[in-house]
């Protein structure tokens, strides 16, 4: 299996073709995920003696940079997954048994409510309770693939602040939780809400482990991933440009992203956002006046291109970006 050439071919054959349609759904169509389950990509990273393809890093950031070319919602939705398929791997033995072989076929789909990640005062608790489990409070402004997805993993704040508690629970609206969902102006079949929790109680046996609270932690791979959906999206505007003048770019965004390191990565962020956003300004002047159509490819990659611009932003790459925006 040739896993980064799979994902082209499903890109370009079927997701690209229907994306469009996608992007006009209320929902991301559940064929479009049944596709990546079928080249056993909800098992991306995870070894294969546990039912996935033990993919490796450079490999898997090819592969999310094909599929985010072939239809960004559909990625996007995808991708959250990750977060659960790791938690799982590395967490209690229980539900690594009960649970990976689903995980690892896309037959139980995670998505993530990480509101307790986010830096400053808290956003999203989780207390213990008497009964050996955890009662969450707050929200998380932003859980994507909600009727997609069957678990969310949520990642809240503990008592001190200090640590982050890391939850399994069930996708469905319930007593303690509940869903008011977001409409965006691109993206928007990837039913991304805000989740709101008031007292739900979590069961001990659906903890996945505690870590403690570091605000920069996330800025290794899940950032370098990230990256891979704005090269997806600039390598479409490539495509459909014709003889490029941003494919040499585009090569050389891609190789300074994978050469970054943590203090780097940031700046590399923005670099390959900034270049989604002017190859799809470019793809548009190029379409001309029937870019503006609802019905034109053109219009759906600037916009998704305007949300890379700030999806899975910080701080630092946001210091990166404005200026470099200015400067062009």
């Amino acid at each position: 299996m040739d896993l980064v050439a799979d994902a082209e071919a499903l890109a370009d054959e079927v997701l690209f073709p229907a994306a469009l349609a996608t992007d006009a759904a209320d929902a991301v169509p559940s064929g479009n995920l049944d596709a990546l389950a079928s080249l056993g990509l909800y098992g991306i990273f995870a070894p294969p003696e546990v039912g996935g393809l033990g993919a490796d890093f450079p490999s898997m950031a090819r592969t999310v940079e094909a599929i985010a070319g072939g239809c960004l919602t559909t990625a996007l939705v995808w991708i959250q997954h990750f977060g659960l398929l790791g938690s799982v791997l590395g967490g209690p033995d229980h539900l690594r048994d009960a649970w990976l072989p689903d995980i690892c076929r896309g037959d139980r789909r995670g998505g993530i409510a990480f509101g307790g990640l986010l830096p400053g005062t808290p956003v999203l608790t989780a207390t213990p309770v008497d009964d050996d489990g955890w009662r969450l409070d707050g929200f998380a402004p932003w859980v994507s693939g909600w009727t997609r997805i069957d678990v969310l993993h949520v990642a809240a704040r503990g008592a001190a602040g200090d640590t982050v508690v890391n939850l399994a629970i069930d996708a469905v609206e319930q007593p303690g939780l509940s869903i008011t969902r977001q409409r965006l102006a691109a993206l928007d079949a990837s039913v991304t809400v805000r989740a709101g929790f008031d007292g739900l109680v979590v069961p001990a046996e659906r903890l996945l482990g505690t870590t403690p609270y570091d605000p920069e932690a996330s800025l290794g791979a899940s950032l370098r991933l990230n990256g891979s959906l704005a090269l997806g999206v600039a390598r479409r505007c490539c495509a459909l440009l014709g003889g490029s003048p941003f494919d040499d770019e585009l090569a050389e965004r891609r190789a300074a992203i994978d050469a970054a390191d943590a203090d780097e990565m940031a700046a590399e962020r923005a670099r390959t956002s900034e270049l989604a956003f002017r190859a799809a300004g470019a793809l548009v002047v190029h379409a001309g006046s029937r870019a503006v159509r609802s019905d034109d490819h053109a219009q759906r990659l600037l916009r998704e291109a305007m949300f890379l611009l700030v999806f899975g932003s910080r701080p630092m790459i946001k210091d990166e970006l404005a200026p470099l925006l200015r400067r062009r």
